[in-house]
């Protein structure tokens, strides 16, 4: 063999690994997807765990206008318009004026249960479905429940007692809260459908809170700054809200409940806390 053979012969002998070399290839290969796996997966529980306010700070929120009104029986509100793809439910167990949350409080509770239907994306917000007090049914009385039907991005009223009734395109995406029906466009029969809910303190003066929606999809978060009967802020709203567009919406739970959180407004009731809210996400 002559001296260039053997060059030739050398070089290719370098440059085939040795099965060590390809174990140890493969070994760290296999290392570093493994690691990466292991980032990946934490990053992932880091991203999932983190709070909601966290992430969308009050400052950050901006789908939404807020506007005040005073209709000529003298009744103020504050009002958040916003579209309900931007909204959910959700529990706060605090005054609403201190979560650093956009939106307005929910429907009625006792302690720590929620008396109305506060279902999203066919989960009871409060615990299981079935459970006492989790908002997966309007207890004792079949009321008005503010519907979003996700699938065909359209509000409706609805009067159901069970989650399991509530009419929508698609039962994964959807939210539906409780309250009383306002019946708007029934001027005649508002009061008794409210009467048949059992609407509470209807005739006292007390601070209001409701939701409504306009013919646009538009819908309307509202808190009032001053008392009044239901008829009284029903009256306030049909006057100054949704300038003659409005189709329908619900009475929330009111007095000491009554109470609002955006960047212009901090509305806090009685300063009592709540279960649950009516939260702008974006």
């Amino acid at each position: 063999m002559d001296n260039q053979q053997k060059t030739q012969s050398t070089s290719n002998g370098n440059s085939r690994l040795t099965a060590k070399q390809i174990k140890i290839v493969i070994g760290v290969f296999v290392s570093l997807l493994v690691v990466s796996g292991i980032l990946f997966y934490f990053l992932l529980t880091s991203l999932s765990s983190r709070n909601p306010g966290v992430e969308a700070p009050l400052e950050a929120i901006k789908q939404y206008n807020y506007s005040a009104v005073e209709a000529t029986n003298g009744m103020k509100i504050h009002v958040l318009a916003t579209k309900p793809a931007f909204v959910t439910l959700e529990v706060i167990n605090e005054n609403v004026s201190l979560s650093e949350k956009v939106g307005v409080n929910g429907g009625f509770f006792y302690g720590e249960a929620l008396m109305s239907m506060s279902v999203v994306n066919g989960h009871a917000v409060n615990g299981e479905m079935n459970g006492y007090g989790s908002g997966g049914v309007n207890m004792k009385y079949a009321r008005g429940t503010l519907v979003w039907d996700g699938e065909s991005n359209a509000l409706s009223v609805q009067v159901v007692s069970k989650a399991n009734e509530v009419k929508v395109k698609d039962h994964s995406r959807f939210w539906a809260q409780g309250g009383i029906s306002m019946s708007l466009g029934n001027d005649a029969g508002w009061e008794k459908q409210s009467q048949l809910e059992h609407a509470p303190f209807a005739e006292d003066d007390r601070l209001r809170s409701g939701a409504v929606y306009d013919d646009k999809g538009t819908l309307y978060l509202l808190v009032s700054e001053t008392e009044g009967s239901l008829e009284m802020f029903r009256t306030a709203i049909v006057e100054k809200i949704g300038a003659g567009r409005l189709v329908d919406g619900i009475f929330l739970d009111g007095d000491g409940s009554s109470q609002l959180l955006s960047k212009e407004k901090a509305l806090p009731g009685d300063n009592r806390p709540v279960v649950q809210m009516l939260r702008i996400m974006k």
